[in-house]
C-alpha cells in the first residue's frame, strides 16, 4: 500500500492512511519542543519567504518569517524586561492585527498567552484575567477603537495584579497610563527590544503551559482550558496532514479572530511550522465590508490555496467576478456551527472546490477530524487525525462514561490523545475533574463514529447555542430576564438560522401582565454581550418538564422550529416532531417550502400522507 507524503511530511488523505502514520510512534516526530522553537525552526530554515500579509490596517505590509521571529522576539524580551517571569501570564485584548500574532506568540515564547473576546462585558474579562493571573495586559488603543480603549481602562481597575499596560495602535493613549503600572506604546517599546535573540535564558518545554483560551465565553464563572506547548505544536503538524499546507506555494487566508483556537492553529501555528503564508484580513476580519466586497481579488492576488470560516461568512460571500482568477484555491474548511446544506451547494457550485467540514472543541486544542480531500464521506464531520481516538459512549447522570457503543451507534462522543487538555483552569491549577476519565475527555456532543474513523455529529448533549462560530451559554441570559419583575421562569435555546447557524431565543413565563417587546428590550439590555441578546422573547403559559421535573428544551426548541417554519408558509401543510430529541419537519409535497428550509440547518423529510 502506497502512503501519501510531501517530501518528508505524511499525508492523510483516506482512511487507509491513518495506520501508516501512526506505524510511527509520535515522540519519533521529532517535533519542535515548543511553539516559539516551532517559529524558529521555520524562520531560520526560510528567513526571506514571507509569512503574513497584513491588511486592513492601512497599507498592505508583508513580513517575512525572518521578520516575524524578530518581533517576536522583541515582544517577548519587552515582557521580560517589564519583569514577567517565565509561566506568567500576558493578556491580549486585541483585535487581529500584525502586532496581535507578535504579542501572542512572543508571551507564549517567555510565559502563557491569554487572547480574551474584548467584545464579552467587562465582569467576565475581569473574571478571566484574574483566574489566569495577568500581569501584562495588551490592549487597542483609542485610535485603533475608542470603546476597546475605554474598556480597557475600565478592566485594569478591577485588576490590581496587573502591572504593565502595553498600548497597540495609539501612542497618545498610552498618556492615560498613570500610578505605579508601568506601559506604554508596544510598538515603541517593543521596537527598542532586541530582535536576534530572546534575552530570558528560560526556554518553554513541551508540558509547559502555553495558552489560555476561554470556552462559552458567557458564564458567569469563566471556564478557561489550557494548552501545553505539546498540544500546540501537536495541532500545528497533524493539520499539516491534511495536505491543506503541502507543496510550497500554500497561502491560507485569515478572518476568524486570534482569541478563538481555529485562528490561532489553523492560520497560525500550522502554516507558520509548514512554511506557508498567511493572509490576514485585519482587524475586523470577514466582518470588513469593504475587504469582504473585494474577497475573491484578495484570493486571485494572494494565490489564497485555502481559508478557514464558520458557515455565516460562506453564506455571505460575494458572487465571483467574471474574469478573476481564483485556481490557486484547493478547498474551504467549515466548522463551529451547523452548516445549511445550501450553504454547501451554492459555494461548491459557484466557486468549483470542495467544502471540507472538520470537528474540534476548545478542549482538544482545536481540531479532531477533518475531512480528508480525496475521501469525504456523507453527513460525516471528517477522519480523526492521527493519534487522536474517539468514539461514542453512554454516559451516566454526572456524565461520566459507563460504556463505549460499538461503530455506528450514537452515544456522547469521548476524545484521546495528544490534543486534549489537562482539565479546566482552577484557582490551584488545571483539574480534570468531571471532564476527562481515564484519560478521555467526555465532549458532551451526541454522534458516533463509523468502523474507519469518519465521526458523525447528530447533536449536542448540552445546551450551547452556537452562533456564527461564537459559543453562547444560555444561563446567563436566562438570569438577566429572570430580573425582570414580571418574569418567574426562563429558557433559552437555539433557533437555526440561515447565517449564523443558530440566534438565542427565550421563552418566559410571566406573574404579571408584560409585554413580548418590553421583555426582548429588557433581555437585549442586559445580555451580556451583543451575540446573546435574544432574537426574539416568547411568553408562554409553563414551561415544558421530564416526568422528574427537569426543564426539557427540546421541546422548545422544536416549538422556534415550529414558529419559523410557520412564517415561511403561513397557509400550514407541515408539523414537527420530536425524533431522537431533535426537531423534524415534515412537510407535504411542497417545493417552495422545500427550498426554502434548505437555507437553514435543520432536518425536514417530505410525507405522501
Amino acid at each position: 500500500m502506497t502512503h501519501h507524503t510531501q517530501g518528508d511530511r505524511p499525508l492523510v488523505l483516506a482512511p487507509e492512511d491513518l495506520a501508516l502514520v501512526e506505524a510511527v510512534p509520535l515522540a519519533e516526530r521529532d517535533l519542535p519542543a515548543s511553539t516559539y522553537e516551532l517559529l524558529y525552526r521555520t524562520a531560520t530554515a526560510t528567513p526571506q519567504a514571507p509569512a503574513l500579509h497584513l491588511l486592513g490596517e492601512g497599507e498592505e505590509v508583508t513580513w517575512s518569517y525572518g521578520e516575524l521571529l524578530a518581533r517576536v522576539h522583541q515582544a517577548a524580551n519587552l515582557f521580560t524586561s517589564l519583569g514577567l517571569a517565565p509561566g506568567g501570564t500576558v493578556g491580549l485584548l486585541l483585535p487581529n492585527t500584525g502586532h496581535t500574532y507578535a504579542a501572542l506568540l512572543g508571551a507564549q515564547a517567555v510565559g502563557i498567552a491569554n487572547p480574551v473576546n474584548p467584545m464579552l462585558a467587562d465582569n467576565h474579562i475581569i473574571d478571566i484575567f484574574t483566574l489566569t493571573q495577568a500581569e501584562i495586559l495588551v490592549v487597542a488603543g483609542s485610535r485603533m477603537n475608542p470603546g476597546l480603549w475605554e474598556k480597557a481602562l475600565r478592566v485594569v481597575e478591577g485588576l490590581p495584579r496587573v502591572r504593565a499596560l502595553l498600548v497597540v495602535g495609539d501612542d497618545a493613549a498610552t498618556d492615560a497610563i498613570d500610578g505605579p503600572r508601568g506601559g506604554g506604546d508596544f510598538e515603541r517599546l517593543a521596537a527598542e527590544q532586541p530582535g536576534d535573540r530572546l534575552i530570558s535564558h528560560h526556554r518553554p518545554r513541551p508540558q509547559d503551559l502555553a495558552a489560555y483560551f476561554h470556552t462559552g465565553g458567557t458564564t458567569g464563572t469563566p471556564k478557561i482550558a489550557p494548552h501545553t506547548h505539546a498540544m500546540e505544536v501537536y495541532m500545528a503538524w497533524a493539520l499539516g496532514c491534511s495536505g491543506t499546507y503541502a507543496g510550497g506555494d500554500a497561502v491560507a487566508l485569515a478572518g476568524l479572530p486570534l482569541f478563538h483556537v481555529n485562528a490561532v492553529h489553523v492560520t497560525g501555528l500550522a502554516p507558520f511550522m509548514h512554511g506557508a503564508s498567511v493572509v490576514s484580513l485585519g482587524p475586523l476580519g470577514y466582518r470588513d465590508k469593504t475587504l469582504m466586497a473585494d474577497f475573491w481579488r484578495i484570493v486571485e492576488r494572494y494565490r489564497v490555496t485555502a481559508f478557514s470560516a464558520v458557515p455565516t461568512v460562506y453564506a455571505n460571500l460575494p458572487p465571483v467576478p467574471d474574469g478573476v482568477d481564483i485556481s490557486s484555491l484547493r478547498a474551504g474548511a467549515v466548522g463551529a456551527a451547523p452548516l445549511p446544506a445550501r450553504v454547501r451547494a451554492d459555494f461548491e457550485q459557484a466557486v468549483k472546490v470542495p467544502m471540507l467540514e472538520g470537528y474540534g472543541l476548545t478542549e482538544a486544542t482545536c481540531a479532531s477530524a477533518v475531512t480528508p480531500a480525496f475521501a469525504p464521506r456523507a453527513g460525516s464531520v471528517g477522519l480523526r487525525l492521527p493519534y487522536q481516538q474517539i468514539k461514542a459512549v453512554t454516559v451516566d447522570g454526572d456524565d461520566r462514561p459507563t460504556g463505549d457503543c460499538p461503530p455506528g451507534q450514537t452515544g456522547v462522543l469521548a476524545i484521546s490523545g495528544p490534543a486534549v487538555f489537562p482539565g479546566y483552569l482552577r484557582p490551584d491549577g488545571p483539574d480534570p475533574v468531571g471532564k476527562i476519565f481515564d484519560g478521555w475527555l467526555i465532549t458532551g456532543d451526541l454522534g458516533h463514529v463509523d468502523a474507519d474513523g469518519y465521526v458523525y455529529l447528530t447533536g449536542r448533549a448540552k445546551d450551547l447555542i452556537i452562533r456564527g462560530g461564537h459559543n453562547i451559554d444560555p444561563r446567563p441570559i436566562e438570569e438577566s430576564l429572570l430580573a425582570h419583575p414580571a418574569v418567574s421562569g426562563a429558557a433559552v435555546v437555539g433557533r437555526p438560522d440561515p447565517h449564523s447557524g443558530e440566534v438565542p431565543v427565550a421563552y418566559v413565563t410571566v406573574t404579571t401582565p408584560a409585554g413580548e417587546d418590553d421583555l426582548l428590550a429588557w433581555a437585549r439590555a442586559n445580555a451580556p454581550e451583543p451575540a446573546a441578546a435574544p432574537k426574539a422573547v416568547h411568553i408562554i403559559a409553563s414551561l415544558p418538564t421530564t416526568t422528574v421535573g427537569k426543564l426539557y428544551k427540546p421541546e422548545l426548541v422544536a416549538d422556534s422550529v415550529r414558529r419559523l417554519v410557520q412564517e415561511l408558509s403561513p397557509e400550514g401543510g407541515f408539523d414537527v416532531v420530536l425524533e431522537d430529541g431533535r426537531p423534524i419537519v415534515l412537510i407535504g409535497p411542497d417545493a417552495e417550502l422545500a427550498a426554502a428550509l434548505d437555507r437553514y440547518p435543520l432536518r425536514y423529510r417530505l410525507v405522501t400522507s
